[in-house]
Order: C-alpha cells, then sequence, then structure tokens
C-alpha cells in the first residue's frame, strides 16, 4: 500500500478522507488539521499562553506536541485523581514527556484540594463516579488556568469523542447540551475559554501520530470508566463507520453547519462562592465545594 502523496509505504488507511498515509504525510497531515481547526473556530493566537490538559493518555500528550511544534506556547497541567494504580502510572507518562522535552508542566493532587481521592470520593458519594470526577476536573482545570493568567484551557477530546457526545444528547434531544457543545466555549467571569483543538482527528490517526512522533503514553482505560455511556456509543460509531466510512465526521460537521439554530439557554447567572471565590451558578457553596465539605466532614476529628 503506497501512500497518496509519495511512493513510500504507508502506515495508516484513512477511509474516511480517502487517504493512505506514510509517517511523514500522516504527522503532516495531523498537524494541518489542528492548526485548521484552531483557525476556523478562532481558539487562540500564537501571542496567548495555553494550559493543556493533559492525562498521561494519547490524546492530550499528542495535542501538547502539536501545539508546540507549532509554535504556540503552550503549559501542561495534569491532576492526580487518586485512582489506585492508575493515577500513578499516567502521571508518569506526564511527567517524563514533560521533562524529556522541557516543558513546563503542573501538577495537582486531587487529594491535596479535597481531602481524598476519587476513589474514596466515590465510596462515600452517590451517583456515577464519572459525575464527581467531571466536576473536580473541570473546577481544578479552571482554577488553575484563570490563576496562571492563560488565555485558553484545550482539552484532548478528539472525533470519536465528540460524535459520540453529539449522538448521546441528540438521543435524548438535550437542547442545553446541544447548544453548549461546540469546539470552543468563551470565556466569562473567571472562566477561561475551552478549545478542542483535535475536534477534526480520529481515535486511529492520534494513535499513529504518537507511535511515528515516539510519545509514550498510558494505553489502559480509566478503571471507573468501565461501563460507561461514552464507550457504549463509540462502539455504536464504530460500526456505522466500518459500514460507512465518513460516518463520524459528516456527523459532526453537518452539526457544527446548524449548530447556530439550537436555541441558547438564557445565561446562567453566576456569583461568586462564598468559600473559593470561583463562579457559580448555585444558591451557596458552588458544587466542587460541596464535594470537599462532604468530605470534610466524613473526616475522623
Amino acid at each position: 500500500m503506497r501512500c497518496t502523496f509519495c511512493e513510500k509505504d504507508a502506515v495508516l488507511r484513512l477511509r474516511h478522507a480517502n487517504l493512505r498515509l506514510c509517517p511523514e504525510h500522516l504527522v503532516s497531515r495531523v498537524e494541518k488539521e489542528v492548526e485548521k481547526a484552531i483557525r476556523k473556530f478562532r481558539m487562540f493566537v500564537p501571542e496567548e499562553k495555553i494550559l493543556v490538559a493533559v492525562s498521561g493518555g494519547k490524546d492530550s500528550l499528542g495535542l501538547w506536541q502539536i501545539l508546540t511544534k507549532l509554535g504556540y506556547r503552550a503549559d501542561g497541567l495534569y491532576l492526580d485523581l487518586g485512582i489506585s494504580g492508575y493515577s500513578q502510572r499516567s502521571r508518569e507518562y506526564a511527567e517524563s514527556f514533560a521533562r524529556d522535552r522541557g516543558l513546563r508542566l503542573f501538577v495537582v493532587r486531587v487529594e491535596d484540594e479535597v481531602g481524598a481521592g476519587l476513589d474514596e470520593i466515590t465510596e462515600v458519594l452517590r451517583g456515577s463516579p464519572c459525575s464527581h470526577c467531571g466536576t473536580i476536573k473541570r473546577y481544578i482545570m479552571n482554577r488553575v488556568a484563570w490563576e496562571g493568567g492563560y488565555a485558553a484551557l484545550a482539552t484532548g477530546h478528539n472525533l470519536d469523542d465528540e460524535a459520540a457526545t453529539l449522538l448521546g444528547n441528540t438521543l435524548r434531544w438535550d437542547l442545553a447540551y446541544l447548544a453548549r457543545q461546540y469546539p470552543v466555549l468563551p470565556e466569562g467571569r473567571k472562566l477561561v475559554r475551552k478549545v478542542k483543538p483535535l475536534i477534526y482527528l480520529s481515535e486511529r490517526e492520534m494513535v499513529a501520530y504518537c507511535l511515528i512522533e515516539g510519545i509514550r503514553y498510558i494505553y489502559e482505560e480509566c478503571p471507573h470508566s468501565r461501563g460507561a455511556r461514552s464507550l457504549f456509543l463509540k462502539d455504536i460509531l464504530n460500526r456505522l463507520e466500518d459500514e460507512s466510512p465518513s460516518t463520524k465526521i459528516t456527523f459532526l460537521k453537518s452539526f457544527l453547519r446548524v449548530h447556530k439554530i439550537f436555541p441558547k439557554a438564557p445565561e446562567e447567572e453566576l456569583r461568586d462562592c462564598p468559600s473559593c471565590g470561583m463562579p457559580t451558578g448555585a444558591e451557596g457553596l458552588c458544587r466542587f465545594c460541596r464535594i470537599k465539605e462532604r468530605m470534610r466532614e466524613r473526616a475522623p476529628a
């Protein structure tokens, strides 16, 4: 199998793009697609500081590498969630990546912030571990980015992630979430702009990119994600993609073209949390501080 652009051997066939790519042209395509997304959605400009949320996985570490190669001023943030075994391994990959490339990485331990890691939080609080995790991650990532003067917080959500989220929101006709699902969430009162530069890139492309670029990453999934609905939705989309290549990218791009037709919910009135001072739409403490308070109440005197 030859590369579409040269005579070299191709290492990956992208049926949805009708391309066969050698290592050189695959790397070039991935980096160009990220640059295209940044420009199209006006995510940020070279003069701005970017904070990349890194998990130790392929997408976030790949994104960090791409942004630095493209000349953007990007630092990393790793959240040690306190998941037995998994957090230690994923942290080692993030720290090794930053150390080998001379990049700046902030590490924040959830246990230091809340008084317990996610394993213990999940035991104490009812509800989905992913829900508690999402609340904690969103809060800490935004706070660190805001306090550090970063213009944008970049996450490694790829095409597969976004298509699965879109399918879930569409099946429920969750108009509020559909209205908010976009590659850029604008900044506002102590809220940093959120961006997703990997929006056009599939999971397979990011795996290949990391292998070619020599990026070592954690392969295993978070143990708390087993049985998550998002994995089920991804499996459905993969089956559709096998039968009809380009299903995912067409689904997502079509949605983005008509995104403006979804009625936006009235802007939530934000106030400062009386405990931490960060913005919240809730009366009284923000959700993060409520989790923190619950864990403090459980701690022995």
